[in-house]
Order: C-alpha cells, then structure tokens, then sequence
C-alpha cells in the first residue's frame, strides 16, 4: 500500500483508540457513580424514615447511571462499527488507486519501447535505400559487397543499439554484413527460411517492414535480438521491385533492461515488484529481475481491457497496459506489466470488540 494508505490506517486506528480510551473513561466514571448511589441506599435504609428521600435520589442516580452504561456500550459498539467501515472503504480506495499507478506505469513503460522500436522501423525502412546496399543487392560482385560490408560498419559505429547488419539475396542467402569479422557465421547464412526474410520479401513497398519475434540468434554469438526487416527495392525507389532483403538486429536484452529497470518505483516497492515486457503470446521478453525471459509466459487476466488492473488470490496486484503504438508504429500486441507482492508491513486489522467490551484489533492481513 502507498504511503498515503499507511497513513489512512493509522488516523482509523488512532480514532478508535481515542475514542476507545474516552469511553473507558465514562464507563469509569458510571461504575463509581453506581458504587456512591448503592453506597447512599444502603445508608438511607439504615436511617429508616429519615432517609426515603434520599433514597429517592440514590435509586435515580443509580438508574441514570444504568442508562449512560448503555449508552456507552451502544457508542462503543457504533464506533468499532463506523472505524472498521472508514477501514475497509479507505483500503479499497487505496488499492484502486495504488493500481491504476502500476497501470500507469505499465503504460510508460511500453510506449518508451514502442517509440524505441518505431525508430528501428524508421531505421530499416531508410537504411535499405542506402545507395551502398542497393547496388550490392542488384549486382552482387566482390567490389560492391566490400562496398555494403563498409557502409554497413559505418552505420554499426553511429548505432550501437544493433549488432549486426545483413543483406540477403533474393534466395536467401547472406551476402554482406556489418561486422564479418565479430560474427563470421553470418556471411553466407542461408536464412530463406526464417519467418523475417520471408515477410520482407511480401512487403507490397517500401513503406513497409516486418519484424520477428524477439529471440536468440546463433551466428549473433546467441544473443537474444528483435529482427526488423524490408525488401530492397531496384533502383532505391519505393516502388521498385524487390532484389533482396536488409536485416537489421536490435540488441534487445540491455536495451529492454534499462527500460523495465528504470521504472520509477517508490524504493520499498523495488524488492517485491516484477517489471515485465510481454509479446503477443504473453511470454517474457524482458523482466526486471532477469528471471524468465523467452521461457515463462503470463496470462492475464485482462477482460477485454487494453489497460488495468487486478489482484489474485495470493494478494499480489497486477498492473498492465497493451501497447498502443507510436505513429505509423502500430505495436507488437506487446505488454508492459508490473507484478507487486503485497507488502508485508500491511496488516490488516479489523476492529472487534475484546473482553470486557472493549475495543481491540485481531491481526487478519491486509494485501496492499
């Protein structure tokens, strides 16, 4: 529960203790009122005649008294009742609140990587009319591959978000790189039938590119990469038929790190939150706590929902957000998630009445 709870709890508690201690008090005060009044009565019998009108005063001091112990029994129990209710409502108010901000969060979180992603889009889409990788494309002699290999390095150095660049012939096969001598195993890869170098070759023109499930690449050294791909056109021209396919492989793992890491926690939160990024299928593609990338899926429980919020039955909260692209962008079907276990200094404690009538509190768990 936020700070703005904690402090919630502690007024309710604080009222009921007050109000607690000043009843105590009145039920003190009518006890040692009721001890006079049978203290008067037993003199008055002893003074016989003389003392019936006292005793009239003591029976109605004593019946008085009767009634403010009622009273006060009655406001004891009222106040325990009303305290528990502003407890309930004021946790439920808080953890509605509490959820839409790691919904909210969520929601950062994912538009940080749509926008970053829209600028790989941006990146393939410009790089694959590059007069270097047109020519090599069209006409793939030893000069004119040197000549991509270099261009490609060159980009390499500006980006360092990718780790390498490829450029495919129309059957498939690599025939420049970015950086041959780091990944050797690229050059000469057949990858015709890898779902990216497919897609780029059915982009209708050169608006358009396709992007592969995020996923460990062999000849990148297995480093988990998001593929982003396009057809290179004849001519550099939008409308050219396509000659071959440019690859571009985005350094996934650190960058996506920085971005579910920097999610702007309050710092208790930090130990018992799990911020994830999932892809269309629900699985893992980056976490906070390194746990479970490309091998654990979540599913949630979203409704319908592009974004919200739920707790389940462990008492953890739930907050999440689909991605709602970024210009011509349109997302993955990707989410922003954040996992929060309930925090263990939350306990709820509802009001009862203890012995003697008194207020006390029991020590259920409240999940915040």
């Amino acid at each position: 529960m936020s700070v703005a709870g904690n402090e919630l709890f502690e007024l309710s508690r604080g009222v009921l203790d007050v109000a607690s201690r000043k009843v105590s008090l009145i039920e003190d005060i009518t006890r040692r009122t009721k001890m006079l009044a049978m203290n008067a009565l037993i003199e008055a019998s002893r003074a016989g005649d003389a003392g019936r009108g006292f005793a009239v005063v003591a029976n109605e001091v004593s019946e008085i008294s009767k009634q403010v112990n009622t009273i006060t029994k009655e406001l004891r129990s009222e106040i325990v009742s009303r305290v528990d209710h502003l407890t309930t409502t004021g946790s439920a108010m808080v953890q509605e609140m509490h959820g839409r901000r790691l919904a909210d969060l969520s929601l950062n979180m994912i538009e940080i990587i749509d926008r970053n992603l829209y600028e790989r889009s941006c990146d393939v889409r410009w790089w694959a009319t590059d007069s270097a990788v047109v020519d090599c494309a069209a006409d793939p002699t030893e000069v004119n591959r040197q000549h991509a290999s270099h261009r490609l390095s060159v980009i390499l150095e500006s980006y360092t978000v990718y780790l390498d660049l490829w450029i495919a012939d129309l059957k498939g096969e690599v025939i420049a790189t970015g950086r041959p001598g780091r990944y050797p195993g690229a050059q000469g890869a057949r990858v015709g039938d890898e779902g990216w170098f497919r897609q780029a070759l059915a982009t209708r023109n050169g608006g358009e590119f396709t992007v592969g499930d995020v996923a460990r690449n062999g000849r990148l050294e297995d480093r988990v990469v998001a593929t982003y791909a396009t057809a290179i056109r004849r001519g550099g021209e939008a409308d050219g038929e396509p000659i071959g396919v440019l690859g571009i492989f985005f350094d996934w793992e650190p960058q996506a790190a920085a971005v579910v890491q920097g999610v702007r926690l309050e710092e208790e939160e930090r130990s018992r939150s799990r911020c994830l990024l999932l892809d269309a299928r629900h699985r893992v593609i980056a976490s906070s706590d390194g746990r479970g990338i490309l091998s654990e899926t979540v599913q949630l429980r979203r409704s319908g929902e592009s974004m919200g919020h739920y707790a389940d039955g462990a008492g953890r909260t739930y907050g999440y957000a689909l991605t709602p692209g970024y210009e011509t962008y349109k997302g993955l079907g990707w989410y922003g998630v954040i996992v929060q276990d309930p925090d263990p200094r939350q306990q709820q404690t509802p009001v009862t009445t203890g012995v003697n009538g008194r207020a006390g509190m029991n020590g259920a768990g409240l999940h915040g």
